[in-house]
């Protein structure tokens, strides 16, 4: 083992603790380890390349080298953290656009999934929802403004159930309301609008105020392609990495956060413009 072998090695162990929190954060600690190995070489490489390699480590003697050089230039951390960041980002970039092509058919065209506005429109937009998620509630006015204005507007709505039980009997409920004649909107609408928790109970009461038998609903909300339906949305959000909601799919732009209308107004423009969410 050469000396630049060792200090590497003590470096990157020094790195792990100072860049804890994003490190902790990644999926792929393998990838991190190569991409800080690969800046802390070339940033120690002159200065260490012509010293003698020990016998043997000596943490007496290894340990303020390796703390000298840290004191010379503090901002290396900086670096490493930005070229792991950007490093990062490039391959959950690249996984993203892969699972995209993977699951598009699941995404747009799935012929269970729930649509609403034109059916035919020149722009998709996807939303992944929970019943029971406030920021779906508070985003539900941004949803009404946009189909109000736009006619060439499809929305698909992902059922996504990820915050309660309760959570799940609901959205059991809308798939069944979403295959019936019903307006699954207005059923929509009606459940994010009420107080309280949504639930079985609230999600039936519901599908009875737009003519639906909550005995029949509550009856068949067990049944194999209501959860196949369900599970579709988890294993789509699995593979494109979503984890809360509302999450918004337009065109390849994953996007986490209800960001207001104006922001989805924007990227619908610029599809139709150019067809993507952002027109250079």
């Amino acid at each position: 083992m050469n000396r630049l072998s060792i200090v590497l090695a003590a470096v990157a162990g020094i790195l792990a603790g100072a860049l804890g929190f994003s490190l902790l954060n990644q999926p792929q600690p393998e990838t991190d380890a190569v991409a800080v190995r690969a800046i802390v070489e070339q940033v120690l490489a002159e200065q260490v390349a012509e010293a003698p390699a020990p016998a043997m480590v000596d943490p007496a003697a290894l340990n303020p080298l390796i703390e000298d050089f840290l004191m010379s230039d503090p901002k290396v951390l900086q670096r490493l953290s930005v070229a792991l960041e950007d490093t990062l980002r490039v391959e959950e970039e690249e996984r993203t656009k892969v699972a995209m092509t993977d699951f598009r058919d699941a995404i747009f065209h799935a012929p269970d999934q729930i649509v609403i506005g034109n059916p035919d429109g020149d722009v998709t937009l996807v939303e992944f929802f929970d019943y029971n998620c406030g920021y779906c509630r508070a985003a539900l006015p941004d949803m009404a403004a946009l189909l109000a204005e736009d006619p060439n507007l499809k929305v698909i709505l992902k059922e996504f159930p990820i915050l309660s039980n309760e959570s799940i009997d609901a959205a059991r409920i809308g798939v069944l309301v979403s295959e019936t004649e019903a307006d699954y909107w207005t059923f929509h609408q009606t459940l994010f609008s009420s107080r309280g928790k949504v639930d079985k109970a609230v999600a039936l009461q519901a599908a009875t105020e737009q003519g639906l038998s909550p005995i029949d609903l509550e009856l068949r909300m067990g049944e194999e392609q209501v959860a196949r339906t369900i599970q579709k949305s988890y294993e789509i959000a699995q593979a494109l990495g979503i984890t809360g909601t509302p999450t918004y799919i337009i065109g390849n732009e994953i996007i986490p956060g209800a960001i207001g209308a104006d922001e989805l107004r924007s990227r619908i423009a610029n599809m139709r413009e150019c067809g993507s969410t952002q027109c250079s």
